[in-house]
This record gives structure tokens, sequence and C-alpha cells, in this order.
């Protein structure tokens, strides 16, 4: 294992060949929030992606201090297979578009609309569901740490970002657990710092850095987010 810290300070890596890497997301929560606690100054709020990065952001707001809120991007996918991302879309209708993708497979504007406006309320009823967003839209200042369980393409967590710059945070952090470099590079060009413990050379999907990855339901993060209010955090 190395750990290297990049010019600018923009990345915190850990290199590791082969082999899964993290127990669960508990153990990736906790081992990046170790990371994250030089940075932590003031106040702030770990704002997760549900859901995985929901289970991650908790152990990161315990370790810090910090208030925990949702902010809930959702893929764009193609009208004519949905499993091929387009692009990706947040709550304030904040959009990212693959653009030569969409014109690769004839996506028409209207079609592209009518599936962003899909996701828009799916997304609407999730924060509904989870009862979300109110921590973000007291926001006065501070430290914004966006989190998931780990990154693939940066789609929805391009958009992600975005939608959080939008509140002016004092300082706009990206922490994940894992991400391929190219990806880690897009997000900084946007977020003020990019924590990721691992940066893996072949990078195939988040989950086969974990040795559990189960799926994280609805209620979990119901519990989740009802014990850190109980906690006061």
């Amino acid at each position: 294992m190395n750990v290297h810290k990049q010019a600018g300070g923009a990345f915190l890596i850990l290199s590791v060949r082969g082999g899964n890497v993290f127990k669960d997301r508990v153990d990736a929560g906790r081992r990046l929030a170790g990371k994250l606690v030089p940075y932590s100054e003031g106040e702030g709020i770990v704002l997760a992606i549900p859901r995985g990065g929901v289970v991650v952001g908790y152990e990161i707001a315990r370790r810090l201090g910090y208030l925990m809120d949702l902010i809930i991007p959702r893929k764009i996918g193609s009208p004519h297979n949905s499993e091929v991302a387009i692009g990706a879309v947040t709550q304030d209708g904040t959009c990212i578009v693959d653009h030569r993708l969409v014109n690769l497979l004839g996506v028409t504007r209207t079609e592209l609309e009518e599936k962003k406006n899909d996701e828009v309320r799916e997304i609407k009823r999730r924060m509904n569901l989870y009862g979300a967003g109110r921590m973000l839209r007291r926001f006065q200042g501070g430290q914004l740490i966006l989190v998931d369980d780990g990154v693939a393409t940066g789609h929805t967590m391009l958009a992600a970002l975005r939608t959080a710059r939008n509140y002016q945070p004092e300082e706009l952090i990206v922490a994940v657990p894992v991400a391929p470099r190219d990806t880690l590079e897009t997000l900084k060009k946007e977020a003020d710092r990019v924590v990721c413990l691992l940066v893996p050379e072949c990078f195939y999907a988040v989950g086969q850095y974990y040795e559990e990855f189960d799926q994280v339901e609805d209620f979990e993060v119901g519990e989740i987010l009802r014990e850190l209010q109980e906690q006061g955090v």
C-alpha cells in the first residue's frame, strides 16, 4: 500500500493492488472519515448520495460532528435503453448531459426533456420519503462534503457538485472510497478538494472493492437519518 498526495492537495490516494479493500460501507466510511479530519473546520454538512452513500456519510458525519443531509442525483437513461446513461439530474433540475452519446443514439431534445422530468419527479418523491433537504435549506456557510460509496463515470456526482455549489459553501469537498483516475480528474475541476482512498489501475465497478456490497434499502436510509436526528448530528 502506498499513500500519495497529489500536487495541490486535491487527492489523497491509497493504491492497493488486487483483492477486496473494504469490508463494507461502514469500514469505508470510517477510513474515509479519518482522512477528512485534517480538513474539517468549523461547521459543515455531509451531503450523502442515497442509498449506499448514506452508510458511508453517516460514519463521516459522526466522526466530524457535522450535520448530514441527502442530495439525490439520478442518472438519465436513454429512452431506447434505460440501462444506458446519457446524463444525470438533481432535485433542482441541474442536468449533466453526455451530448456525444445523445447524438450517437439519436435521442431528441423532447425525449431528453421527458426523461429528465421523470427523474426529477422520482427525486422529489424520494426526498419526501426520506424527509431530506431540511438541513441543506438552512445552510448558511461552511463546508459541504459530498459523499458516495464510490463513483464510476461521475455523472451523478458532477450533477450533485453543481447543485451544491449553488449554496455557496466556503469549501466544497468530494469524498469517496474508490473511483477511477479519469473520473477524479473531472471532479477535481469542479470541487475545491477531492478525497479518495483508492484509485485502481484497472477499474471495473465500485462493488468489486468491497467484501460486502449488499443493496441498502429505503428503510435503512430512514433509520440512519432518524438516528442522526436523535444524536443531534
